[in-house]
């Protein structure tokens, strides 16, 4: 099949958001009062920033035993004030709080340039509502079920290119497994050779350091270096994402198709209008961003725990042989697997809102322009959250649920992640798929290590597989 062309303001088009979507645009909150905050550290904006990109694991920890359970961090540009909050109670108030004053688009900025404008992440009040409800219908539970067969398909393929007794680490394999559901499950593109123009350029989006991401706040830098190889790419990748929308817009099955993209252009109405060009980019790169590297290390993760504890890994093999009525029950084992790797290994540090106006959470009064959130770092490690939080342990997700708010990686309230069941759903077929064929040993051990604006394996969770 012949691609279609893109017009050739593609380049103009990222351009523009690069210039748009940057830190130094005005926000127009103004100077923010510091009068009221919690206490935090008096570093050099800069060097707090640094702290919480580079350091996260330590540093939450730290200002936690310093300060208390909220404490302030100053962050660049302009050394705005970010206040965390460790006790389930804040974090309820924070997601419950008005979505007209508790903005979580301005606070998720950092990523704009990327993103674009019209991201979920990145939208807030009536836009933001509008654009949940155009994507909603992508991802309920009958799509679900659709997305599943895929999933197990991609996953099968992925794990019968692996050899008896090879030794890798498992972050490499499920980031291949997890790119490839992104690229045929959400995008729909099957034809070998745009997946061979796609993946380097998707990789190359997700692996970007920290300090890459603090040079959106000086423009001026992306002519240099790493920063202007970032704008590269992400001219070449949007070259290629607009030429698929736009061929699959003239698709004659466009409305059999079952991948993700293709149920985007067919939802909306005269009211919402539907998803045009820009805003399926923006959506997708969202999506990718969102649910390619986060769910590869959550199972990277699962992988190395099952690896460390034979019973468990016992278990999880019986749940990978169960069939007929039992099945479910093998797949609810595998997501129960699942969130516990997420909860004991933390792949997104925290989930902030910017106050449009003054505020009141707890016992703080916090000013307009300040940004605000939980820590998923410290709320997952606190002792009155979970029983001996340092233990692998799927039980905790077995039948019950954990107390409100303190389990919070897919964030909470109207702004919890609309991926969140995707992610559950992809990452349990994976893991059964894997166990389906092979034992798993894990080889060392592992801490993690910042990597965009997650953290992964700092070994990549390395394991040796036997077939079974």
């Amino acid at each position: 099949m012949t691609a279609v062309q893109p017009s050739s303001d593609t380049a103009d088009l990222t351009a523009e958001r690069f210039r748009t979507m940057s830190l130094t645009e005005p926000d127009g909150l103004g100077e923010v009062s510091t009068e009221g905050l919690p206490p935090g550290p008096r570093w050099p904006a800069w060097a707090q920033t640094a702290a919480l990109l580079r350091f996260r694991h330590r540093f939450h920890p730290y200002l936690q035993k310093r300060y208390g359970d909220a404490f302030t961090i100053r962050l660049l540009p302009g050394g705005r004030p970010l206040v965390m909050m460790t006790r389930p109670e804040d974090a309820r108030e924070i997601f419950a709080g008005d979505p007209e004053v508790f903005h979580a688009g301005k606070a998720n900025g950092i990523l704009g340039p990327i993103m674009g404008e019209h991201s979920l992440l990145l939208q807030d009040s009536s836009q933001h509502k509008r654009a949940r409800k155009l994507l909603m219908p992508a991802f309920n539970g009958q799509a679900l079920r659709a997305y599943a067969d895929l999933v197990a398909e991609v996953a099968s393929a992925e794990v019968d290119s692996w050899r008896d007794g090879e030794t890798f680490r498992s972050l490499d394999r499920m980031n291949r497994l997890t790119l490839e559901v992104i690229l045929q499950v959400v995008f729909g593109v099957t034809d070998e050779e745009r997946l061979a123009a796609l993946r380097p350029r998707v990789n190359a989006t997700v692996d970007i350091s920290p300090v890459v991401l603090l040079g959106w706040g000086e423009p001026r830098l992306q002519r240099f270096g790493p920063w202007k190889r970032t704008v590269d790419n992400q001219v070449e990748l949007d070259r290629l994402m607009y030429a698929e929308i736009r061929e699959r817009r003239l698709a004659p099955d466009l409305a059999e198709r079952t991948d993700v993209l293709s149920r985007l252009m067919q939802v909306g109405d005269d009211e919402e209008g539907r998803l045009d060009d820009t805003e399926l980019r923006d959506q997708l790169v969202t999506l990718l961003l969102a649910g390619h590297e986060t769910t590869a290390t959550s199972l990277a993760w699962a992988l190395y725990e099952l690896g460390r504890h034979p019973e468990l890994l016992a278990r999880s093999i019986a749940a990978a042989e169960a069939e007929g009525e039992d099945a479910a029950d093998g797949l609810a084992y595998f997501e129960a697997v699942l969130k516990e790797s997420m909860r004991l290994h933390p792949v997104i540090p925290m989930v902030v809102r910017t106050l449009l106006k003054p505020a009141r959470i707890g016992e703080w009064d916090l000013p307009a322009g300040a940004t605000v959130g939980p820590s998923i770092i410290l709320a997952h490690a606190k002792d009155s959250n979970h029983d001996e939080p340092t233990r692998f342990d799927p039980e905790r997700f077995l039948g019950q649920h954990p107390a409100p708010n303190t389990w919070i990686p897919f964030g909470g309230g109207v702004r919890r992640c609309i991926g969140a069941g995707f992610a559950q759903m992809e990452g349990a077929v994976v893991l059964r798929e894997v166990l389906r064929r092979y034992s798993v040993a894990t080889i060392g051990d592992d801490v993690p290590k910042v990597r965009n604006i997650t953290s992964v394996p700092r070994r990549g969770a390395r394991i040796r597989v036997t077939r079974r």
